[in-house]
């Protein structure tokens, strides 16, 4: 495709796109996580475009403000892998590196496992692979995701993250660590009753089974941890090992919190390019 891509169709849905790089680039399609947008990829995406790649960065399923279906069945992680895959598609893309994070992170490992054939490298920043989260899960992970339980109740963390002006939301994303920017940003973002509701639909789906299942992934791949993340411990991060069969390389990076494109746009920059110039 040699235009700019600003949105696409999938599903009966409209999802908007931030297209930077050049556009007969190699394409690099980037997922975001809870609770943002494609806006997070801000300081990752020019090391990327400057290397020579079009990235491809869009609001998925319930932030896009045309694509907030209510079910909680259509967050299903196959149907989020389909919407890129549809990404792909709208700009003529065969094959793809695929880059996410948090929740992004987990469609990217589904996907990698799913559609090997389309996915040429997979970079994930803190998410562990789906089936290690699973098994860590029996451990001290649970203490970890405790607010997962809590976001499966029916609108409850709904209204819970608009009272009294955020204030619930603000403290829980400025516990993570993230920066003063971006807990607003998230604050807003939940603020929204249609956006709050889809972005939580993602954890509601997680109990739903997908077909198929996360399996291992046999693509070139690059799973970014830091040893801060409040929400995703050492264990399961050491776990995703075991599900990949492909090329691995297992990078920690030390004194960062859970909001790695944030606060190491460079240096996960570099180690993506480099997982695509030497996938062996």
């Amino acid at each position: 495709m040699t235009e700019r891509l600003s949105e696409f169709s999938h599903d009966g849905l409209w999802f908007d796109v931030v297209d930077s790089g050049p556009l007969d680039g190699p394409v690099i399609i980037a997922l975001h996580g809870f609770p943002q947008r494609a806006s997070s990829w801000a300081g990752v995406t020019p090391w990327l475009s400057d290397a020579g790649y079009r990235v491809l960065a869009f609001d998925q399923r319930g932030y896009s403000p045309r694509a907030q279906p209510p079910a909680v069945e259509d967050y299903r992680l196959d149907r989020l892998a389909d919407d890129v895959l549809a990404l792909a598609d709208a700009v003529g893309s065969t094959t793809f590196h695929v880059l996410g994070h948090d929740w992004g992170g987990m469609v990217a490992w589904y996907l990698a496992s799913r559609d090997p054939d389309r996915v040429l490298t997979v970079s994930v920043a803190s998410t562990p692979h789906p089936r290690a989260l699973i098994a860590a899960l029996a451990g001290p992970q649970a203490l970890r995701s405790w607010y997962m339980g809590v976001f499966q109740v029916p609108g409850l963390p709904e209204r819970v993250f608009r009272a009294r002006g955020g204030a619930v939301a603000r403290r829980f994303l400025t516990a993570s660590g993230a920066s003063a920017a971006a807990v607003e940003a998230g604050v807003d973002l939940l603020a929204d009753p249609a956006t709050a509701r889809g972005a939580l639909n993602w954890y509601r789906a997680s109990r739903l089974p997908v077909q198929p299942p996360a399996s291992r992934v046999r693509v070139p791949t690059l799973y970014v941890w830091s040893d801060e993340d409040a929400a995703l411990g050492g264990q399961a991060a050491l776990l995703t090992a075991r599900w990949v069969t492909g090329p691995y390389r297992f990078e920690i990076l030390t004194g960062v919190s859970h909001w790695i494109p944030e606060e190491r746009p460079a240096e996960l920059a570099r180690l993506v390019l480099d997982r695509i110039h030497n996938p062996a």
